[in-house]
């Protein structure tokens, strides 16, 4: 089965019409997809600001990483839920907006970002947490994350608005 056909079966599941034709659980599943992005995305810009060296440079980034961590990721868990509820509400449209595939892409590029950080530079943090400037390649992670989660609520927010339908 294609892709395509995949999206079109999803869509006609009862699932997604229940989703779609809701007047209350749609607005609901919206409103809880922009509040927990906010939510990750104020944890996730407070240290990629702290590792780009703009903000909070007086206290170690482990530390704000570690007070923000579950924060951030109970914001995660309920943005991607909430996310692939809202794609399940229309699949078929969603896919085929250009908005929506580069949203993905940055997404993808975002996660990327972040694990190799994690595996890498961030593994070391104890020998530079306090350091005046932090590593190089820490600040790239923290520049790459923030224009790349910047693009991610970019896109998201242009779906709604696609010309090239």
């Amino acid at each position: 089965m294609s892709l395509p056909a995949f999206f079109e079966w999803l869509e006609g599941t009862w699932a997604s019409i229940a989703i779609r034709e809701s007047i209350l659980f749609y607005p609901l599943v919206e409103t809880t997809h922009v509040l927990t992005l906010c939510l990750f995305l104020g944890m996730t810009a407070t240290w990629d600001l702290r590792l780009v060296g703009l903000t909070m440079r007086k206290v170690p980034v482990s530390e704000i990483v570690n007070r923000l961590w579950p924060w951030a990721m109970a914001g995660f868990a309920l943005m991607v839920i909430s996310g692939l509820l809202l794609f399940l509400s229309g699949p078929v449209r969603a896919s085929q907006n250009i908005f929506f595939q580069v949203k993905m892409v940055m997404l993808a590029l975002a996660g990327v970002n972040a694990f190799v950080f994690h595996q890498t530079v961030f593994r070391w943090v104890e020998e530079w947490d306090m350091a005046p400037a932090v590593p190089r390649r820490a600040k790239l992670a923290g520049a790459s994350s923030l224009v790349l989660w910047a693009g991610v609520v970019v896109c998201g927010r242009m779906q709604a608005y696609n010309w090239f339908d």
